[in-house]
């Protein structure tokens, strides 16, 4: 039976990474984030609160798309990000720093979750947690310069949404994956103990976490 696993987390998680080799290794098709042209972008980054809401609307459309379209697809997909970020933790970001004015914050989840009703949920949602200095260790190694600006303080405030977030989401289960204690990219042990609880939570089973002790025996295979 085809399956549909959105992978959710901050930036520089790893999320692109864990889809890569999650579906290397289950042969499943990868859907990364599309690059699309958001014709609002450069004069959102001019002026971000007259800009915010259009630019949030443009995105939020493809990615309502991409949705639908992976909910349908005929193969099992593992996707880059999930619709549910862009509202949750993207714009309400934007809303909380004050760059989306309280009507525009309004009509935009408004739309969201209208949208949300009518989409089918994931089979699971795969939650990356990490830290402020782990996200920074893992954005400096990955060497792109437009990132090198982001600031700990804008990183522990998406933390702190995708705690909430996750913490409220019932849509489909959640599987949290320990970033701060699992390296996948460095030991396969820890790649495999990752794909044995996920293949865990989709044939259901309820209670699925992470012990230190599996970890660390993990570390060493």
């Amino acid at each position: 039976m085809k399956k549909f696993v959105a992978i959710a987390g901050n930036i520089g998680v790893g999320k692109s990474t864990l889809v890569k080799m999650l579906c290397n290794e289950m042969g499943w098709e990868p859907f990364y984030e599309p690059v699309t042209e958001n014709p609002y972008l450069a004069d959102f980054y001019q002026n971000m609160s007259a800009w915010a809401f259009h630019s949030q609307v443009f995105f939020l459309t493809h990615r309502l798309r991409s949705h639908m379209g992976l909910a349908q697809h005929p193969s099992s997909v593992i996707q880059d990000r999930s619709v549910y970020e862009d509202a949750e933790i993207f714009a309400q970001n934007l809303y909380d720093q004050g760059n989306m004015q309280d009507r525009d914050y309004r009509t935009y989840r408004e739309l969201y979750e209208t949208a949300v009703q009518f989409l089918p949920p994931p089979d699971l949602v795969i939650y990356l947690r990490a830290s402020v200095p782990t996200l920074l260790n893992r954005i400096n190694s990955r060497g792109r310069t437009y990132e090198r600006t982001i600031a700990p303080e804008y990183l522990q405030n998406l933390n702190d949404l995708y705690e909430s977030w996750i913490e409220n989401f019932t849509l489909c289960p959640v599987l949290a994956v320990p970033c701060d204690d699992l390296d996948y990219v460095a030991h396969s042990g820890h790649l495999r103990l990752i794909i044995a609880k996920v293949e865990d939570k989709l044939v259901g089973k309820e209670e699925v976490v992470f012990e230190p002790d599996e970890v660390a025996r993990a570390a060493e295979d």
